[in-house]
């Protein structure tokens, strides 16, 4: 199911995913409303979907992390549509 999207990726140079991310984060931060929410939660998707990859060999500290990073995420978003950020 995620062959695909994963070679895909593979398959295109290293700065693009670097610069999505960035761009997304960026849009996401300056973005207000539903426009920095919406930044903000196609890269939590993004970072959910490549954990989710990763989650059988990644250890406790690892999973941690993960979590706590999609939950940052998921708490700024929920920031921007309220009106908090």
């Amino acid at each position: 199911m995620s062959a695909t999207p994963v070679v895909f990726l593979h398959r295109l140079p290293r700065w693009v995913l670097l610069a999505a991310v960035f761009v997304l984060l960026a849009v996401g931060m300056v973005g207000t409303g539903w426009v920095g929410a919406a930044g903000l939660l196609v890269l939590l998707a993004a970072l959910a979907w490549f954990a989710y990859l990763n989650w059988p060999v990644l250890d406790g500290s690892e999973r941690a992390l993960r979590v706590a990073a999609m939950v940052l995420l998921a708490a700024f978003a929920a920031g921007h549509v309220i009106g908090r950020f």
